[in-house]
């Protein structure tokens, strides 16, 4: 109904192209313009200000031989004092844009190995938008970012790189528990040395005390019986030492014994 009245809207953040006798004639902005069909006036199309949003999906491979996927999220919008530009020059931005995204990244990934593009895919998007920024801005476009959002190498790959990732780990911790152990073993054995050479101490000790105890008991008994000889004194101790362990062995509930025919001079007793 407006047209036919000669009157035309344009809608926020959107641009429209008036052409006369099919000329190029003016860009109008948002509001309401008077368009006089009658005197050759007539509206070529509109054009969007607003930022727009394309994902690309584009095939490579990489400088070891490795197939991968990359999309790249490209965003741009229509300059608004190019906007004659843009309406005229390109007549399909999307595809226009796929092909420059697809020259960088085939140019690019073959020159790297599969975990430099991981690392390096901030400078793959950077590079992408440089090149986009200049050849886009001849047709009236914006680049307004450039995003590598995904990376996906073929599927044997990633399971193959699964793999490694998790015999690594499996490395890695197998090592620590071996380090784990060993520490422990060490401290085992400083600590049963230290262990033995108490018990040495304490040994030491017993015996020393034993002998000084011997020696006393001599001394005192020879003293106390006159004509008693230390080889008399030796052989009642030793006597005395011999019924004390039996006493000890028969007392045990859980001792096991053989006896033999023997004499208390005699070596032939065995306990076991």
């Amino acid at each position: 109904m407006g047209q036919a009245l000669g009157c035309i809207q344009v809608d926020q953040s959107t641009v429209a192209i008036k052409e006369n006798f099919g000329k190029y004639n003016d860009v109008l902005g948002p509001g309401c313009h008077f368009m006089p069909w009658c005197f050759g006036s007539q509206l070529a199309g509109y054009l969007s200000l607003r930022v727009q949003q394309l994902d690309i999906l584009c095939e490579s491979k990489t400088k070891d031989n490795v197939f991968v996927t990359l999309v790249a999220s490209i965003q741009y919008r229509a300059l608004a004092d190019k906007a004659a530009d843009a309406f005229y020059k390109l007549s399909n931005t999307k595809e226009q844009i796929q092909a420059y995204v697809f020259d960088v990244i085939r140019a690019t990934v073959p020159t790297l190995e599969l975990d430099k593009i991981f690392e390096q895919k901030t400078e793959i998007a950077k590079t992408v938008g440089k090149q986009l920024t200049k050849a886009m801005s001849l047709y009236g476009y914006e680049i307004v970012q450039t995003l590598i959002v995904d990376i996906e190498p073929d599927d044997q790959v990633k399971s193959s790189m699964n793999e490694i990732n998790a015999a690594s780990r499996m490395r890695e911790a197998a090592y620590e528990k071996a380090e784990g152990e060993k520490i422990l073993q060490i401290k085992q054995a400083e600590g049963e040395a230290e262990s033995t050479y108490l018990a040495g101490l304490g040994i030491a000790r017993q015996r020393q005390a034993i002998v000084e105890g011997l020696e006393a008991s001599v001394i005192g008994f020879s003293t106390s019986v006159p004509g008693a000889s230390t080889r008399d004194v030796m052989d009642m101790i030793l006597i005395t030492q011999y019924f004390d362990t039996m006493k000890e062995i028969g007392a045990s509930s859980n001792s096991s014994a053989v006896f033999i025919p023997h004499e208390p001079e005699d070596e032939a007793f065995e306990q076991r």
